[in-house]
């Protein structure tokens, strides 16, 4: 059997397929990690299994999180989004969508992609914060601060250090 933490919500299988198969695993590929940061930046005030709910409404919404295709999204398109039922209806996180793959673009010109960029703040190195209690782990860290306030400086919304320790 598989062992699961904690916060797993064992009544939702797309909860449990996350955790399963998503959740703590390294990831390498701009668009998966486009769609995983998106679901962050959604999650804001909310909670993971709403996001999770609606993340397949989201993939369509979004052209599948094709970056060069959100970045160039046009005001009519997102604000038909809002109308949207089986998304977040939130103009100001529906607007960061297209902000944030703006600035991906420009950070995967600068390192040459994305994950090169991430992993250059933890020198190749995946992190391991093995909290026995999650209510006991920490909102925020160094690391996400510091990450927080780089993808701030670069144009990205939505990414502050609790989204982004999220994140990694």
């Amino acid at each position: 059997m598989t062992k699961r933490c904690s916060w797993v919500k064992m009544t939702n299988p797309l909860y449990i397929a996350y955790h399963d198969e998503e959740w703590g695993q390294p990831l390498h590929d701009d668009r998966a990690l486009f769609e995983l940061l998106c679901m962050e930046t959604y999650q804001a005030g909310l909670s993971w299994e709403t996001v999770l709910n609606k993340r397949q409404a989201f993939r369509e919404a979004f052209h599948g999180y094709h970056i060069q295709a959100v970045a160039e999204m046009i005001d009519a398109e997102l604000e038909a989004l809002l109308e949207n039922p089986a998304i977040i209806r939130n103009k100001a996180k529906i607007f960061a969508t297209r902000a944030n793959a703006q600035a991906f673009l420009r950070l995967q010109e600068e390192y040459g992609s994305f994950d090169a960029y991430l992993w250059s703040f933890v020198e190749g190195k995946t992190i391991v914060n093995d909290v026995p209690d999650y209510r006991q782990a920490p909102a925020k860290t160094p690391l996400s601060e510091k990450l927080a306030k780089d993808l701030k400086k670069r144009g990205f919304k939505f990414t502050g250090p609790v989204a982004v320790l999220s994140f990694l």
